[in-house]
């Protein structure tokens, strides 16, 4: 179906003849072919919002429909590369046409040409050979190729089969993408390679309980604020709070099968910042690199703005696709506030009315779109896979009550807030303890108690003696912290431990870099210890100052990076290294000086 441009308005375009064409249909406009997507359908003309610069374009350029959505290319070949919002691989692009992307350029998102080794499913061969009849249902395994030595991609069914029953099925050997892996008894062939559009949600067999948290090796994250996996994670913080080096360390070191990093109108440089390193980064898992098991998405602040506002649902069309072969996926999005200001400028220039600071009134609907295709599941195959977003956002100077923020609030059940105060600090990460919360800790308590079964405790005395620290802080601010009872010093000088020794980590420090799940706990657990007793020679009347003289707190805020994480002879099980010459020092001072302080009351006939 071909039209004709009509009027044209920065990346919203009107083209008349097209009334015919369905929603959201891929389009193609001028004589360079430029990709467009038709957004409004007004009578016989079609509201086109186009994904490249359109410089130049004049009115009467003819405009195609392809009478199709703006899908993905979903097949082997996806780990590893790197794509703009509407999946064009800008390797490709820039050894086509240099540093600059051309109107219209074009790039296959996989390699139509290299062959891939295809091995049949034993399983489903032996069927089929004995005669057996095996209905070609949705979410069925066919084979398996091996992607990268991390990853193995498995070709099944597509959710949109038209059904019928397994006619034959490939052998063992080398093919194209496109090339069918098997046909059915109705015909179709169901290629190594599938097409998915990117707006739509790809189905599962059942959502599950989100009880399994994303291990993400962060102190903070994973004992106070816990993400599960199939969650969702919000990180908002002002410019140079940390938001993107808390997302890099969460996509290096999380328990997560696949990574995939969306840059969604970030500045040109933090991208830079991800595509130098990640293909440096070691994959911990396997000492292989990181790229082996990353996809990356780069959609930068000066790249197309509709591109943008698409390279999310992009990403999470893949995610879910990996989520499908029963991988458990990680998507980092940064960040959603620039996504949410492309929505904002497209629908000023469709002269929407605006809700909001600008807002078209729909963002709440688009961000629940996307946070919802999150969710730990049950795929058509019978596997279980998660797809877990973890999506950070830029607040206009920090102010969380701005409407990208709060509306994000709405869909989401982990909120990491980045303080300012504390990245002046230099504390990393800067997760304020005080504005942060999750939701997923009853969820997953079970998981931890399985690892320390006084996790549910430690974590709670934690949390509580942050907050009488914050109250206890105004009063300090006021007199001073010498006219505190030894009481309120010692929930002070606890907290202060609590900060140093616990919350704040070194990325830089080859042990403190990552701290494993049984680590964590132990460790705040002998600083909770550690103020218990310490409270009870208080209360027998020993002083703050013999407290402090022991040296116990330089060596607790030490002890995260002196006491290694060492493998257990379980592979991949990871356990605390020896804190047992800690904690029996700890003992025998404190058991000391309350045995000295008990045995003065003995004396003096006075009793507690």
């Amino acid at each position: 179906m071909q039209g004709r441009v009509n009027r044209i308005s920065g990346p919203i375009i009107h083209a008349s003849g097209l009334g015919k064409a369905g929603l959201y249909d891929l389009v193609e406009i001028g004589e360079n072919r430029i990709i467009g997507e038709i957004v409004r359908i007004e009578g016989d003309e079609a509201v086109i919002q186009v994904y490249e610069d359109n410089t130049g374009l004049k009115t009467g350029s003819p405009a195609f429909s392809t009478d199709r959505p703006l899908s993905a290319l979903l097949g082997p070949g996806l780990i590893g590369t790197i794509y703009d919002g509407i999946q064009r691989p800008l390797t490709l692009l820039y050894e086509q046409d240099g540093a600059f992307m051309k109107p219209g350029g074009r790039g296959n998102q996989l390699d139509p040409h290299k062959k891939w080794h295809f091995v049949p499913d034993p399983a489903l061969a032996a069927n089929l050979a004995n005669g057996k009849k095996i209905k070609a249902s949705p979410g069925l395994v066919l084979g398996t190729v091996k992607e990268t030595e991390s990853i193995t991609c498995k070709i099944m069914v597509a959710p949109d089969t038209k059904g019928g029953e397994i006619d034959s099925l490939r052998g063992e050997g080398d093919y194209t993408i496109f090339e069918a892996a098997a046909k059915t008894s109705l015909g179709e062939n169901i290629t190594i390679a599938q097409w998915w559009p990117v707006r739509k949600s790809r189905p599962a067999a059942m959502r599950l309980l989100p009880d399994q948290p994303l291990i993400t090796g962060e102190r903070v994250i994973d004992i106070f604020f816990p993400l599960s996996k199939g969650g969702t994670a919000a990180i908002p913080g002002g410019f140079g709070t940390g938001k993107t080096m808390t997302q890099h360390a969460i996509a290096k070191w999380c328990d997560a099968d696949v990574i995939i990093y969306i840059g969604c109108g970030e500045r040109g440089n933090e991208m830079t910042d991800v595509l130098t390193e990640f293909p440096q980064l070691m994959d911990p898992k396997t000492g292989r690199s990181l790229m082996e098991r990353t996809l990356l998405i780069a959609n930068t602040s000066n790249m197309p703005v509709a591109a943008r506002e698409v390279s999310i649902y992009t990403g999470v069309t893949l995610a879910e696709f990996y989520r499908d072969m029963g991988y458990h996926v990680a998507i980092m999005a940064d960040s959603t506030s620039r996504w949410a200001e492309a929505l904002r400028e497209l629908s000023g220039r469709m002269e929407e009315m605006p809700a909001e600071e600008g807002f078209p009134s729909y963002l709440p609907t688009r961000l629940a779109e996307f946070y919802e295709r999150a969710g730990r599941v049950r795929t058509l195959g019978g596997q279980e896979g998660s797809v877990t977003i973890i999506g950070a956002v830029s607040p206009p100077g920090g102010d969380f009550s701005e409407p990208v923020t709060q509306h994000t609030k709405r869909f989401i059940r982990c909120f990491w807030a980045l303080d300012r105060d504390l990245a002046n600090a230099r504390h990393y990460p800067a997760i304020s303890w005080s504005d942060s919360y999750s939701e997923y800790a009853d969820e997953i308590k079970h998981w931890w108690q399985k690892i320390n079964p006084h996790w549910i405790q430690v974590r709670k005395k934690g949390l509580d003696i942050l907050k009488q620290e914050q109250k206890l802080s105004e009063i300090v601010r006021l007199i001073g912290p010498d006219a505190l009872p030894d009481e309120q010093k010692l929930i002070l000088l606890t907290a202060q431990i609590i900060k140093d020794g616990f919350l704040q980590q070194n990325s830089f420090d080859e042990i403190d870099m990552y701290c494993a799940p049984e680590k964590q706990v132990r460790l705040l657990q002998l600083i909770i210890e550690f103020h218990e007793r310490a409270f009870t020679c208080i209360e027998l009347g020993a002083p703050m100052t013999k407290i402090t003289e022991t040296g116990l707190k330089e060596k607790m805020s030490r002890l995260k990076s002196t006491v290694k994480n060492v493998r257990d002879t379980v592979p991949g099980n990871i356990v605390p290294g020896d804190f047992h010459d800690f904690e029996k020092e700890m003992q025998t001072k404190l058991e000391e000086l309350e045995r000295a302080y008990r045995s003065r009351l003995v004396q003096t006939g006075k009793t507690l």
